[in-house]
């Protein structure tokens, strides 16, 4: 994050503790779980990806560092612990870690073979990973990529149950251009539609539910008052998108910087979105798991 943002969430943390402000009551259909690994590369978590029953997890930071773990749950199916691994770093395409102005790692994507994909903020570009613990393997790059604003390029990424890869980038270039939507499919990228843009929200996260619809998390940074988050979805037809809703709006300051988002089944039917807060490194934030529980949406989006 640059520094004017880092320094105007700082203040707005300083006076949430002094007005006493509090969130970690859940509301209906949401829980959260705070998340503390005595690591020194945990943190920062900008991707997760959660197996199919809700019981495994592998997270990505935006520093180019990963783990994966196994999910406590109650009866209800509330997280209680996470259990992981130590977070290791990416590789290169060889046996050294990324690079450091290389390793800005932001979405990630598990096909159902295991085989990773993790797109790329500053040197925009999207790497294969047979085994995240292995080497990567480049993907081809389009020419639209090296054209994306610094700092800002390709936030999100998702793979459908085809094999295809989406990636958007977190700003479009434009308050009034649509983000556009990246897929790379039978080794040729294309841009075949773009997502229009609502308010001032920016693209943090992607997944595909196992509806086969698109879920896309976005933010909006309101200085001194935090961080909103909003998850809207997508049925995707021939010509691009065919149905839009939203799921799930915070208001400024109910939750932290939501980047990741997974999108799966619980077991007792329903969907549930699985979503991580990037603490930026920040002793004043907190790395949190938030999960909504789509079934109990009545009249609308779920609103906190």
């Amino acid at each position: 994050m640059p520094r004017s943002p880092r320094l105007a969430l700082i203040a707005g943390l300083v006076l949430g503790l002094a007005l006493g402000g509090s969130a970690d009551t859940p509301g209906d259909g949401i829980t959260r779980f705070v998340w503390t690994v005595e690591d020194p590369l945990f943190g920062g978590l900008s991707a997760l990806e959660m197996s199919e029953d809700g019981r495994s997890v592998t997270v990505l930071s935006d520093r180019g560092a990963w783990t994966r773990g196994r999910v406590i749950r109650d009866a209800q199916g509330h997280i209680l612990d996470i259990r992981t691994e130590p977070m290791r770093l990416l590789r290169g395409r060889g046996a050294e870690p990324l690079a450091r102005r290389r390793n800005d790692s932001e979405g990630l994507a598990l096909a159902p073979d295991g085989t990773a994909h993790v797109s790329f903020e500053g040197a925009a570009r999207v790497l294969r990973y047979p085994d995240l613990s292995g080497p990567a393997e480049n993907l081809p790059v389009h020419p639209d990529f090296a054209l994306m604003q610094r700092n800002s390029a390709l936030e999100a990424l998702a793979i459908d149950a085809g094999g295809a890869i989406y990636t958007l980038p977190e700003r479009s270039g434009s308050a009034t251009r649509p983000f556009p939507v990246y897929r790379y499919r039978n080794g040729v990228w294309s841009q075949p539609f773009a997502v229009p843009r609502r308010g001032s929200f920016l693209v943090v996260g992607a997944d595909f539910g196992p509806d086969g619809r698109l879920y896309l998390l976005e933010r909006r940074f309101r200085g001194i008052l935090g961080f909103a988050s909003r998850v809207r979805r997508f049925t995707l037809g021939p010509e691009g998108i065919a149905a839009e809703e939203t799921v799930f709006e915070t208001r400024s300051g109910r939750f932290g910087n939501l980047e990741g988002i997974s999108v799966w089944r619980a077991p007792g039917g329903g969907t549930v979105l699985s979503l991580v807060a990037d603490d930026n490194f920040l002793f004043l934030l907190r790395t949190e798991l938030v999960e909504v529980h789509l079934p109990r949406l009545t009249g609308g989006p779920l609103r906190e």
